[in-house]
C-alpha cells in the first residue's frame, strides 16, 4: 500500500486560496491544541517572497510546509516555520521531499540559505535536517517557543536548534555512516548513560571539557523520546536539561552539530559536533 501511494504523490508550490484553506485545515488537524496560521497571513507571505509546498494524494493534502522571509540585519533569508505530515501517510518520506522542493523554489527566488528550528530530541527530524539535507545547527535556544500545550510538547521546555541550510552546497550521506561506525570508539562521549527500571536510557554524568585535541565529539541522544516522555516525564526532563548544558556549552564555544548518526544500540542515537 505504501509504494502505490508514494507512485501518486505530486509535490508543488501553493498559490490559490483554496490551496491555503487546505493547508490550514490539515495544519489544524495535526496539531489539534495550537492555532493554524490564518489563509489571510499565509497568502500575503506568499505574496512578498513566502512559501508553502503541499504534497498531494489526487486533490489531497496529505502534507505541507509554510516559509516566510527572514533578516537578520545583514542577510535576506527563507525562514522555514512548519512542516506536518497527515498521520495516515507518514514514514514515506514525504517530508523529505517537500524540503526538496523548497530548496528549489527558494533557489528560483534567490536565497542563499534556508533556517528552521527543531526539537534535538526528536531524533527522526535530527536524521532528516543534517544526515540527509545537510544542515548544520550553530545555535541552541533554550525555551524557544515558551510553554506549549499540544501533545508533542507539554510539559517540557520548548528548547530548540536552530539549523542553517546553504542552498550554494551538495550534501550526499554515501558512506559517512560506515566511517562513522568505524570511528565511534575514537570520539569521546558527552554523556554517561545508566537504564531506568523501566528500560530507558538515562542520561548520568555530563562531560563539558572533551573539546581539546578533538575534531568530533559525541552526543547519545534516545531513539524514542516520545515514549520516555509519555510513560516517564521526569526522565524526559533530565534528557532536556542535560542536552541543554551540553549543547549551549559547546556551541558557544564555536562547535557545530553536523550529523545524527543512528547507533548500533537500539535506545540511543548519537549527535556528531565538529569543530
Amino acid at each position: 500500500m505504501a509504494d502505490s501511494w508514494k507512485e501518486k504523490i505530486e509535490i508543488r508550490a501553493l498559490n490559490t486560496i483554496e490551496e491555503l484553506v487546505k493547508v490550514r485545515n490539515l495544519e489544524k488537524m495535526i496539531w489539534q491544541d495550537d492555532d493554524p496560521i490564518p489563509v489571510h497571513q499565509s497568502s500575503t507571505v506568499i505574496k512578498h517572497g513566502g512559501l508553502a509546498i503541499g504534497a498531494f494524494i489526487g486533490s489531497e493534502l496529505i502534507g505541507f510546509q509554510f516559509s516566510f522571509p527572514g533578516f537578520d540585519g545583514s542577510d535576506i533569508y527563507l525562514c522555514s516555520h512548519n512542516l506536518g505530515i497527515h498521520p495516515k501517510y507518514r514514514k514515506l518520506g514525504i517530508g523529505e521531499k517537500i524540503k526538496l522542493k523548497q530548496r528549489e523554489k527558494a533557489i528560483e527566488l534567490g536565497y542563499q540559505f534556508i533556517v528552521w528550528t527543531y526539537d534535538p530530541l526528536e531524533t527522526v527530524n535530527g536524521y532528516l535536517n543534517l544526515s540527509k539535507l545537510g544542515g548544520v545547527c550553530t545555535q541552541y535556544i533554550e525555551n524557544c517557543y515558551g510553554e506549549l500545550p499540544d501533545k508533542l510538547n507539554a510539559g517540557l521546555p520548548s528548547d530548540r536548534f536552530l539549523v542553517e541550510w546553504r542552498m550554494d552546497e551538495q550534501h550526499t550521506i554515501s558512506n559517512q555512516e560506515q566511517i562513522f561506525e568505524t570511528n565511534k570508539q575514537s570520539f569521546p562521549l558527552l554523556v554517561d548513560i545508566a537504564v531506568s527500571k523501566e528500560g530507558f536510557p538515562r542520561p548520568q554524568h555530563v562531560n563539558l571539557n572533551a573539546g581539546e585535541g578533538c575534531t568530533k565529539l559525541l552526543v547519545p541522544v534516545p531513539q524514542h523520546f516520545q515514549e520516555i516522555k509519555a510513560s516517564n516525564i521526569d526522565i524526559a526532563k533530565e534528557w532536556r536539561m542535560a542536552t541543554r548544558e551540553i549543547f549551549k556549552h559547546y556551541l558557544e564555544d564555536g562547535w557545530v552539530v553536523t550529523r545524527l548518526e543512528r547507533g548500533s544500540h537500539a535506545s540511543v542515537h548519537y549527535y556528531v559536533l565538529s569543530k
